[in-house]
């Protein structure tokens, strides 16, 4: 009988689908990179981890574990293609997601904002009788003939989905579980999702969009899941699929189903766990990490070399205040199409996607792009994918030309500039967001470019930042399915249990956690997490009385440890005003076994060099060497201008630059004089 000793690990992006195999117990690792099928996306899953077996030697029947980053919740809520759903809600509370909140999203237009459509319509919300008080005392009993008569309204309405959100469910659930077995009774076979089970915490807008959205892409997520499973059983692949949250944690596909709302991150906190991992083994703990592949860009800042969470997160246009990796997302890729309207030129957030792709790919895109601006730069190898994928630089000259050169009078060279200027300082604001706005200086931190596109954009915006160092993973076109390896089991419990910090009764607070401690348990008890392997830390969401948000603070809290973390985040505290506890949250987390390391190999970086290209510099043309870098070993060094190619990326290092292969494999950029 084979051993079972491979892990694969698959991220599905826009454009490609990244796969990597590792061989768990000698580290060797195997990556694959095809173009995504957005039609079925399970079948670019089976595809990648077909070619990353067949690079390896090795069969399907090995694999042990597999690991999976998934946009497919997030691209449904982006692109308003959710399932129709339903909203039960306690009678009275009819119009609480119409409402929503007062604030205008930032960078929008006040005088021309227009409130988004709401993923469930007011005719599509049915009012239950039934009340439970604050404190979860029950003031009405609920009406069991409502609710049944809701959900068959519904459903004939044309419903697919029903969320189920009640007033004050978060201090006692018994109403909303009691209606989601009503509904189940009524209507069988329809996804339905209580808020109970999805985020029991106060802010009836925020509870209630969340418990919607969860709804909504239940049946889409549930069948994909199931499809996936049946092809990889199909591929003789019989391991469990562990899919990747929006905390930077995993769970198995059973716990997805039930709250695929989850993994609306899911591809992007992949990404930020293993630049994290990658980060630490590299001794450069501070880092701001940029991930931009073919439609978007995801930026986020790492301390101490452990991922932020937030609680206010969004996915596109909707609040989804569930614990995630803290990043900010723009619409910045290689596939980005560069556009003249009104005689500007702008740069996204449109994308060429996979299909057609930028214009260079030949598929039949004409649109200009990113890719193509590189390509036309000299930035870009003739072709990628290790020589799969052979790029056509005439088409993307054409394209240029045509849509952005000559309406703006400029060079073909300058409209290229110029493109490339425009998604650079796109992605500087966003990198300012998560760095300035929040108390940190940029140029204090190294800068980790990864995705498809990510190390050609790298030193240029660490250039705009005033950053000196950075830092490039071995394979940064592959490192969100990387990061799925180093990913560990994790779920966070949380309760409202709003009163005052001080004097509060420690029974009470105790009894609460031990609550949460329950939850916990039984989920490791799902995910079979040996008692060994199981971990857990308290933290509280604490904020200064009547403020409207929180800040999580490591429990036992104690006021001084709150005051400090609002002077480093808001630059000031208040003496003197009560503080409030909120929620209380556990985050457990269960520990997989991590996959040895693979030892990097190689020589000097004159060995490495296999032929010359020319650059177009905006001070003029310069032959830089193309170095593959696979045959760059450990303390290898060399100076820009450069390319560097590889299966997964392409590495840009302009003149100016040196770089050195660090013991990991990665290598570390740093600027020969001060930017």
């Amino acid at each position: 009988m084979k051993s079972r000793d491979l892990l694969v690990a698959v991220d599905i992006g826009g454009t490609f689908t990244d796969i990597t195999l590792q061989d768990a117990a000698t580290g060797e690792a195997w990556t694959a990179k095809t173009p995504s099928t957005p039609r079925d996306p399970s079948e670019a899953f089976l595809t990648g981890v077909g070619l990353a077996l067949a690079a390896a030697g090795r069969e399907a029947a090995e694999i042990g574990r597999v690991l999976h980053g998934t946009t497919v919740a997030t691209n449904l809520i982006l692109e308003g293609k959710t399932a129709p759903t339903a909203l039960l809600t306690t009678q009275g509370f009819r119009h609480v997601l119409e409402i929503g909140r007062a604030d205008l999203p930032r960078r929008d237009n006040l005088w021309s904002w227009q409130k988004p459509r709401r993923p469930v319509p007011p005719a599509q919300v049915y009012e239950v009788p039934g009340r439970i008080a604050a404190d979860g005392r029950e003031l009405t009993p609920l009406d069991e003939a409502a609710v049944t008569a809701a959900a068959r309204a519904a459903v004939a309405a044309g419903a697919r989905a029903i969320a189920i959100c009640f007033l004050h469910s978060f201090a006692n659930p018994a109403h909303e579980r009691r209606a989601l077995a009503l509904v189940q009774a009524a209507a069988p076979g329809i996804a339905v999702t209580a808020s109970a089970d999805v985020l029991p915490v106060v802010r009836e807008y925020e509870r209630s969009m969340a418990t919607v959205l969860n709804a909504a892409v239940m049946p889409a997520v549930s069948t994909y899941v199931e499809k996936l499973e049946a092809r990889l059983a199909a591929g003789g692949i019989a391991a469990p699929l562990l899919l990747m949250k929006s905390n930077g944690g995993v769970a198995g596909a059973p716990a997805i189903r039930r709250a695929p709302v989850q993994t609306a991150l899911s591809g992007p906190a992949a990404g930020v766990v293993g630049a994290a991992a990658l980060a630490t083994a590299a001794g450069v703990p501070d880092i701001i990490t940029v991930d931009i592949g073919g439609t978007s860009a995801d930026i986020a800042l790492i301390a101490g070399g452990k991922p932020g969470l937030t609680q206010s997160g969004k996915v596109g246009p909707w609040p989804l205040p569930l614990p995630m990796v803290d990043m900010v997302t723009i619409g910045a890729g290689g596939g980005s199409i560069a556009r003249v309207a009104g005689g500007a030129l702008t740069v996204g957030p449109q994308s060429a996607g996979a299909d057609p792709g930028p214009a260079c790919y030949g598929r039949g895109g004409e649109e200009p792009t990113v890719t193509d601006a590189h390509l036309v730069l000299g930035h870009l190898p003739p072709a990628l994918l290790g020589g799969r994928m052979a790029l056509d630089a005439g088409l993307a000259e054409a394209a240029i030309r045509a849509k952005v050169a000559t309406p703006l009078g400029l060079s073909l060279e300058d409209a290229a500039r110029g493109i490339l200027a425009i998604a650079d300082n796109t992605m500087v604001g966003a990198i300012r967001i998560v760095s300035v706005e929040r108390g940190h200086d940029p140029r204090a931190f190294a800068l980790v470019p990864f995705g498809g596109a990510g190390p050609l954009h790298g030193i240029a915006l660490a250039g705009l930042l005033g950053m000196t160092q950075v830092l490039v993973p071995p394979t940064p076109g592959v490192l969100c399915a990387q990061g799925l390896l180093a990913a560990d089991l994790k779920a966070e419990f949380s309760r409202t249990i709003a009163r005052k910090l001080a004097g509060a009764d420690p029974d009470a607070l105790e009894a609460a956690f031990a609550a949460l401690a329950a939850e916990a348990e039984a989920w490791f008890a799902q995910e079979a997490v040996a008692p060994a392997d199981r971990a857990s830390h308290r933290v509280a969401l604490l904020r200064y009385e009547e403020q409207g948000f929180e800040l999580p603070i490591p429990w036992p809290a104690t006021a001084e440890a709150f005051a400090a973390a609002h002077r480093a985040l808001y630059g000031f505290d208040l003496p003197g005003v009560p503080i409030e506890i909120v929620t209380l949250r556990l985050e457990a987390s269960g520990r997989l076994p991590a996959p040895v390391l693979p030892q990097p190999t190689g020589g000097a970086a004159a060995e490495a060099i296999t032929g010359h290209q020319t650059i177009r510099l905006p001070g003029g043309a310069v032959r830089a060497p193309i170095l593959d870098r696979a045959r760059l070993g450990p303390g290898a060094d060399f100076e820009g201008p450069a390319i560097l190619v590889q299966l997964d990326a392409t590495t840009l290092v302009p003149p100016g630059w040196r770089g050195r292969v660090h013991p990991t494999g990665a290598i570390l950029l740093e600027a020969a004089t001060p930017a």
